[in-house]
């Protein structure tokens, strides 16, 4: 397995500057701008899913012995759990954008996808980026070939999203020789099938490490499975320490600087963990299409109704602009570790910050791609009406499956000011000109409203671009008044941050997604058009979403004639003449039933 390098002049732009600067449509990564290798390697990962995992989809939900780490074993004979590997350690070093490639494609049981997904990335990526020189030579390799079942073992029962609260302990035997764990983890993904844990405890009660566990260390056992809503087939367990004895040598980075490990490797945890979600909502709109198609009420197929169509047009919408986002983050990435000095080019820690960069996309694509996921699997089980709702069709399981995707690698809760605050925390640092760009708007609406016509030649999707560069203006409006209300106070202010995330990502989407549509309208593809009716469709929605947003910021940051005249000027920014939705809603739909699944490529 190999994949080449992306070709085409992407920009490592900062992460975040998306709300100040615009880019061209070549200066961005779009699935189209796969190297062949790549959708060979796509295509491997597809066949496999469909040809193996699926069929054995029973047997995976029953935990039948062997069955699910046999699979995992087979998916490392094929290269996909040593993507993230470096090559000196038996792996295969390759991209950003094909290790969420992998992810994408092999999710079409959650399952599976969730077992492995937690082994290759944040089970794995804690040694590549952190581990001496020893450690990855003892374990890397087993990890790479899949001889060995990782896990990551973070949360605890009273900290769940506080994960700086951890109860676990570690202390330094009398000798020196050996660090003695004591606690419990919850929750833990591979639980009852890894043969090594990361597991983040506080040595002598303050300092936030991460420790190397082998799974036959004394002192170590593995609780039951739980019994879960979703994802049943994978193994999750409770960790129990009790006088767990390990090497000293099996300390992972530096003590008292676990949080670093912890919180930096959930960044990839987060994009892949979108990556998967684009995968399972393009299963889903398949089965949705698939079953439209097919079924038959009062004389017509449910593909003629108009409300089926608005339901498969919306899944197609919100798979597109996810997607868009999420291979536009892998390109810059891409980009950023190939601009890497050569002496650089294979230090792990260049590496991580390089891709810590990019944490607030990360974010972006965790919390959009979970609530996508989410949106198509409803919408399945809506359409397929009773069938839906019973475990002989996939629409069941699908559904009781997405809702973990909310919650794992930090709720969308927590990501939602992650968006916000490291924007902000950005901004006050002077890493990132958000508070000029603020201030420069708020001296521009001083200023008369220009009545002059627009003139020069007319651009496609001019229309949605003029949108976008509103959406920018509201968001740069709202962060605005609410920086100067709450100043450091405004992070205590969740309901006003997540709200601010909401205008964010839907700049991020838009942008994301008109650049990738002006990028296939260019090559003259024959899906052009429809991606281009996505992109009307979907800034019609980011405005009114965006507007909405804005307008409770305001109303909570201001008051008397400063709010009246801040929402007198947000009702200029979100005028704007809407499209026909329903009718560019059916042409999508039509195309969706026209080639029986989502399809832009």
């Amino acid at each position: 397995m190999s994949a080449t390098s992306i070709s085409t002049p992407i920009v490592a732009a900062k992460g975040g500057s998306f709300l100040l600067e615009t880019r061209l449509p070549a200066e961005v990564f779009t699935h189209e701008d796969l190297s062949e290798e790549q959708r060979q390697i796509a295509e491997t990962a597809s066949k496999f899913a469909k040809e193996r995992v699926l069929p054995a989809v029973a047997a995976i939900e029953a935990k039948e012995p062997g069955v699910m780490v046999g699979l995992m074993r087979e998916a490392g004979e094929l290269g996909f759990a040593a993507v993230d590997t470096p090559e000196e350690y038996e792996g295969l070093g390759l991209d950003k954008t094909t290790s969420a490639l992998v992810a994408d494609h092999l999710s079409m049981v959650s399952s599976f996808s969730t077992g492995f997904g937690a082994h290759t990335c944040i089970g794995t990526l804690p040694l590549v980026w952190y581990g001496t020189e020893a450690q990855k030579r003892k374990y890397l390799p087993k990890l790479a070939s899949m001889e060995w079942v990782s896990a990551y073992c973070l949360s605890e029962a009273t900290s769940g999203s506080d994960a700086m609260n951890i109860r676990a302990r570690a202390s330094l035997s009398a000798d020196g020789t050996e660090y003695i764990l004591n606690g419990e983890k919850m929750w833990i993904t591979n639980g009852a099938t890894a043969n090594l844990y990361t597991v983040f405890a506080k040595l002598d009660g303050e300092k936030f490490s991460a420790f190397l566990v082998e799974r036959d260390t004394p002192g170590l056992s593995v609780g039951k499975e739980e019994h879960k809503l979703g994802i049943r087939g994978s193994s999750t367990c409770p960790l129990i320490l009790n006088d767990c004895r390990i090497p000293v040598g099996n300390l992972l980075g530096e003590a008292g600087k676990g949080h670093h490990i912890a919180f930096n490797v959930l960044n990839m945890g987060r994009l892949k963990l979108g990556a998967s979600c684009v995968g399972g909502s393009r299963v889903g709109i398949e089965l949705m299409v698939k079953y439209a198609r097919e079924r038959t009420a009062f004389g017509k197929t449910l593909s003629q109704f108009g409300l089926i169509q608005r339901k498969v047009a919306e899944a197609a919408v919100r798979t597109f602009v996810a997607e868009s986002m999420l291979y536009r983050t892998t390109g810059m990435m891409d980009a950023a570790l190939a601009a890497l000095p050569a002496e650089q080019a294979h230090s792990p820690r260049e590496i991580q910050k390089r891709i810590e960069e990019y944490a607030v996309e990360c974010s972006i694509l965790k919390v959009y791609g979970s609530e996508t996921l989410g949106y198509v699997a409803d919408e399945l089980v809506q359409t397929m009406g009773g069938f839906g709702y019973v475990e002989d069709y996939p629409a069941e399981r699908m559904y009781r499956d997405a809702r973990i995707n909310r919650i794992f690698e930090g709720t969308n809760e927590i990501n939602r000011m992650i968006i916000t605050g490291w924007l902000m925390k950005r901004a006050l640092s002077g890493q990132l000109p958000l508070l000029p760009a603020m201030k420069k708007l708020m001296d521009e609406l001083m200023q008369p409203p220009s009545f002059d016509e627009e003139t020069g030649e007319e651009v496609a999707l001019a229309r949605e671009e003029k949108i976008l560069g509103n959406l920018r203006k509201i968001t740069l409006l709202a962060a605005g008044a609410a920086s100067q209300r709450w100043m450091m106070e405004l992070e205590q202010q969740q309901e006003i941050m997540a709200d601010l995330s909401e205008c964010i990502t839907a700049v991020y989407g838009l942008e994301s997604s008109l650049l990738r549509a002006r990028k296939l309208l260019a090559a003259g593809s024959s899906t052009a058009g429809f991606a281009a009716e996505i992109v009307t469709a979907y800034a019609d929605e980011a405005l009114g979403l965006t507007e909405q947003a804005a307008r409770r910021v305001l109303a909570a940051s201001a008051e008397g004639d400063a709010l009246g005249i801040q929402l007198t000027v947000l009702r200029r920014f979100a005028r704007n003449g809407p499209s026909d939705a329903i009718a560019v809603s059916r042409r999508i739909a039509a195309k969706c039933f026209e080639t029986g699944r989502y399809r832009i490529v």
